[in-house]
């Protein structure tokens, strides 16, 4: 049975632990209020970066409301691909130009891959960005450079990827050694071509 000076030393312990998970807690909300407004102010302009980037006769963004279908969320689903964030792209007269697409691959080698897709009106690809990604060192993080600049300028109904090189503007040239990498991004272009019939009536490819 502990005596009356262990129980004393126990609380003093208790008490002291206490005092210190209590201050932890109080600094970490501290830094969190201290950095929550300068994160999200960074957070926004990575955003409009990537839509410039991906629109660059744009000069507006507007984030809309946009929940796909059960059909198109399956099909989404089929591809390892979940829908994002949906921009309207306007000129400086609020004249529509087309639309900034925000697609999410959770097939990639080392984790999710995000990226925008910029689509004109007429179903051009303007661009893509990638804003999430966490692939191998020299294989499937050359993404930026070697996929990103196949999809520029591109109009076709989806694309797919080759391993022997492209022979038309719907191939795309999978990164050496990377192929789960391109399989990826591609089906979240491809995705986001989807996202776009949908949004303008065209509907979906079989």
């Amino acid at each position: 049975m502990k005596n009356n000076s262990d129980v004393k030393v126990m609380l003093k312990e208790a008490g002291i632990l206490f005092a210190i998970t209590l201050l932890a807690g109080i600094l970490l909300g501290f830094v969190y209020e201290l950095t929550k407004e300068p994160i999200r102010v960074q957070q926004e302009k990575a955003v409009r970066e990537a839509c410039k980037a991906v629109f660059a006769n744009a000069q507006n963004f507007e984030a809309i409301e946009y929940t796909a279908s059960t059909d198109l969320a399956n099909q989404l689903a089929d591809m390892g691909v979940k829908s994002g964030t949906v921009f309207e792209a306007t000129d400086d007269s609020g004249a529509l130009l087309g639309y900034v697409i925000e697609t999410i691959s959770t097939e990639g080698y080392g984790g999710n891959i995000a990226l925008y897709t910029g689509v004109a009106l007429d179903g051009t690809i303007n661009d893509i960005a990638l804003m999430e990604i966490s692939e191998t060192a020299g294989l499937g993080m050359q993404a930026e450079k070697v996929l990103v600049p196949q999809f520029h300028d591109k109009q076709v109904s989806v694309f797919t990827y080759t391993k022997t090189g492209s022979t038309s503007d719907s191939e795309i040239d999978a990164i050496s050694g990377a192929t789960i990498t391109t399989k990826a991004v591609t089906n979240a272009v491809n995705s986001g071509l989807l996202i776009f019939r949908d949004l303008t009536g065209g509907g979906s490819n079989e």
